[in-house]
């Protein structure tokens, strides 16, 4: 049986917390600024964990 692949999408877009969640990025930040308030930017420019939901999900996608 072959090694198992990291998704190169997901690599670039989560991080592993020291506990073992998965950080994230929020969306809608890079373009169309200007319509968005000042509070909702600085809310889009920290980051967040992906939602126990999916955390399994993306975590089969980092082999982890």
């Amino acid at each position: 049986m072959p090694k198992m692949k990291t998704h190169s999408g997901a690599k670039k877009r989560f991080k592993l917390t020291g506990s073992g969640k998965l950080k994230r990025f929020h969306s809608n930040a890079s373009h169309l600024m200007r319509k968005k308030s000042k509070r909702a930017k600085l809310v889009l420019r920290g980051s967040t964990l992906v939602s126990t939901a999916d955390e399994k999900k993306m975590k089969r996608l980092l082999c982890k």
